[in-house]
């Protein structure tokens, strides 16, 4: 029996959620030895490079677009790649990853609150509940583990980024709705913008860095498959998800991440916060059960 559409692309989210996850991994073990600006727009620009020859071949599908396309595009990757991914970096940096991944996972929450109060998706009452599980698993998992210790600065980073995180959720869902602008333009044209932001600003506030062979691998390894790959099938699984969908099923990273750690990090799971994994994990279900969006179209200023 053939899997719908909308299966497929919840799949295809998840299976991205797993390729992310394993980032959080190599970023940790490179981030103090490549400056985090530099790192992350390394990263980026050479995937969006990497990308180039497929968005050349959609190249009647570039000359139609309008210049209002190109400002939303250019609009998508500051938010999307620079402020979203640049400021993980940043933080990773200044802030141990248990309170970071904490205040991340309410962009799921900031997410729904948003669209619903604009009228721009409608989650049901299941996924409402599936929501409120998944905080409350987050916060079981995270509070009796979490030290909240760092500096101002790193706070202020993590609130940023998790903000720039809902955002950007938002603004792909509604890049991707209409389907009138292909998954590998939206990638490569809004990648290219943020990266290369990213590598100016980094070289510029971070100096030429030296990278060793390790690190260049990693680079290369997270441009090429987590990044050009992962973020091309992420737009066009958007293009049928709702913005809180992908947005709690981008925080199924929670789960993932957290395992990931305990094998190759050697970070402990308590039996209380394996529970609150549980929860978290049901309450992804639960936001994926047979969800009955409305939308309601904006009118054009």
């Amino acid at each position: 029996m053939p899997i719908s559409p909308r299966t497929k692309a919840i799949l295809q989210a998840l299976f991205v959620t797993a390729l992310w996850s394993t980032s959080w991994i190599l970023i940790k073990q490179n981030i103090q030895t490549i400056p985090p600006l530099t790192f992350a727009g390394l990263r980026y620009t050479l995937a969006f490079l990497l990308l180039i020859p497929s968005m050349l071949r959609k190249k009647e599908e570039i000359r139609s677009l309008k210049k209002a396309d190109y400002s939303t595009l250019i609009v998508l990757g500051l938010v999307y790649y620079a402020m979203t991914q640049g400021g993980q970096f940043l933080t990773l940096r200044h802030l141990d990853a248990i309170s970071f991944s904490l205040i991340l996972n309410f962009s799921a929450l900031i997410v729904a609150l948003y669209t619903a109060i604009r009228g721009l998706e409608s989650p049901v009452t299941t996924q409402w509940l599936g929501m409120g599980i998944f905080i409350a698993g987050v916060l079981l998992y995270f509070l009796p583990n979490a030290q909240m210790q760092g500096s101002l600065l790193g706070y202020a980073l993590a609130i940023f980024t998790m903000l720039a995180n809902a955002a950007s959720s938002v603004m792909g869902r509604e890049v991707n709705r209409g389907s009138r602008i292909s998954p590998i333009v939206i990638t490569s044209v809004s990648m290219g913008v943020g990266g290369i932001v990213m590598l100016v600003l980094g070289l510029v506030f971070e100096g030429l860095p030296t990278i060793d062979l390790r690190g260049w691998v990693t680079i290369l390894w997270l441009a090429a498959v987590n990044t050009a790959y992962a973020f091309w099938l992420w737009n066009k699984s958007l293009q049928i998800l709702t913005a809180v969908e992908s947005s709690v099923i981008n925080n199924t990273m929670l789960v993932q991440v957290a395992v990931l750690a305990w094998i190759f990090l050697d970070e402990k799971l308590t039996a209380l916060g394996i529970v609150g994994l549980i929860l978290a994990s049901l309450g992804i279900v639960f936001v994926n059960l047979k969800p009955k969006v409305k939308f309601q179209s904006q009118k054009s200023s």
